[in-house]
């Protein structure tokens, strides 16, 4: 049994800048640049967990709900909120500055889901996950509902099967 770790042990803090090259004819940053940097940042978050290669199983909705402009610098901050057998979920928060104007917005969250490999390629078991605040407690219980509907959704799982969600909708 590998050795449990916390989620501050797996939290990645990244930076960037929005340059001209990153942006669309609106001089917003373009999504999919976003998304290549949210991936980057979570993969690392991930792998601090897991001491291991991971790669993108994969990434819940990301809605876009402010733009980000030309010139903004974003902060990603990632950390890892439950580990399952050889898969870890973590949850990453986006914000956008401009530093001139003194203003900073949220502009995304989602929640990315990694597979610790080994040098062959094939699934590797990840340590638990030892959450310490109430905000990581609150995560960590939850991810198994979230977990489910993955699965559910990816047809991995039978709709039956995913107690976790038919308790959230069992009325009596």
């Amino acid at each position: 049994m590998l050795k449990a770790k916390h989620p501050k042990q797996s939290e990645v803090i990244m930076t960037e800048m929005v340059l001209p090259n990153d942006t669309n004819t609106l001089n917003n940053l373009m999504g999919g640049r976003l998304l290549h940097w949210m991936d980057i940042c979570a993969a690392i978050s991930a792998q601090k967990h897991s001491n291991r290669i991971v790669v993108t199983a994969s990434v819940d909705n990301v809605s876009f709900t402010e733009p980000i402009r030309l010139g903004n610098i974003i902060t990603m901050h990632a950390k890892v909120t439950r580990s399952f057998n050889s898969s870890m979920e973590v949850y990453l928060e986006v914000w956008a500055e401009d530093i001139p104007a003194g203003l900073r917005v949220s502009t995304n969250r989602a929640f990315y889901t990694f597979v610790a490999v080994d040098q062959n390629g094939r699934p590797i078991e990840v340590p638990p996950l030892e959450p310490e605040s109430k905000e990581e407690i609150e995560l960590h219980i939850s991810a198994l509902r979230r977990r489910q509907l993955r699965l559910v959704l990816a047809g991995r799982m039978n709709p039956a099967e995913a107690t976790e969600l038919k308790a959230l909708f069992d009325v009596e």
